[in-house]
């Protein structure tokens, strides 16, 4: 029988928190269901693009943030 996977299955499997077996499991699963590896491909590219996201606030975020930091006195924050 073969078993389903979740969409949370397969991002543990793309973040490598699987054990062996499940990571074996799973990649039988992928090599016989071209729905399945559709999807997995799907959330592989999903998260690289979320990898490659800027993850720092804008000039005018921090400024506004010091701004208002600066009239609550809390510059020294």
């Amino acid at each position: 029988m073969t078993k389903s996977f979740t969409q949370s299955e397969l991002i543990r499997f793309i973040y490598q928190e699987m054990t062996e077996e499940e990571n074996e499991t799973l990649m039988q699963s992928l090599k016989k269901d071209p729905l399945l590896m559709q999807e997995y491909i799907d959330l592989l590219s999903t998260v690289e693009k979320l990898d490659q996201l800027l993850l720092e606030p804008s000039e005018s975020i921090v400024y506004a943030i010091k701004k208002r930091a600066r009239s609550r006195g809390l510059e020294k924050v």
